[in-house]
């Protein structure tokens, strides 16, 4: 149970660090707001409700090192051991994609043994709102 515990408290040192370090959260939060209040009107009950549905929707979200293409005979020769060269260098950000759309860009964290990744650049949430339509 302690070890729980200390890994509790480490993450949340890691997430407070980074909130600490995201100044410029509060306005993009304003802009999602504004932009789901279409243009400052307040929301209806309905529409409040219908918004909260959809905030509760799980979505996958997957952290991306780099890619390759390969043929299929390449593909059946690989083995415990093999090299796939990815198209990013080395200390490259990764990208953070949900649901297959980029959303962000991250740095790879170890917190008590366990992966992780710190948000170094995220897409505001207007725009990921609108690459939606």
């Amino acid at each position: 149970m302690s070890d729980d515990q200390d890994t509790m408290d480490e993450w949340a040192a890691a997430l407070a660090e980074a909130e600490q370090a995201d100044i410029d959260s509060e306005p993009e939060v304003a802009e999602l707001e504004e932009f789901s209040q279409g243009g400052g009107s307040k929301l209806s009950a309905d529409e409040r409700r219908k918004l909260d549905t959809i905030l509760d929707i799980p979505v996958t979200i997957s952290m991306e090192v780099g890619r390759s293409k390969i043929n299929i005979r390449n593909l059946l020769q690989l083995n415990q051991g093999s090299v796939v060269e990815l198209d990013r260098v080395a200390g490259e950000p990764l990208d953070v994609l949900v649901n297959g759309t980029l959303i962000a860009h991250g740095e790879v964290v170890v917190v008590n043994d366990k992966f992780g990744i710190r948000l170094t650049d995220v897409i505001s949430q207007v725009e990921r709102i609108k690459k939606l339509r």
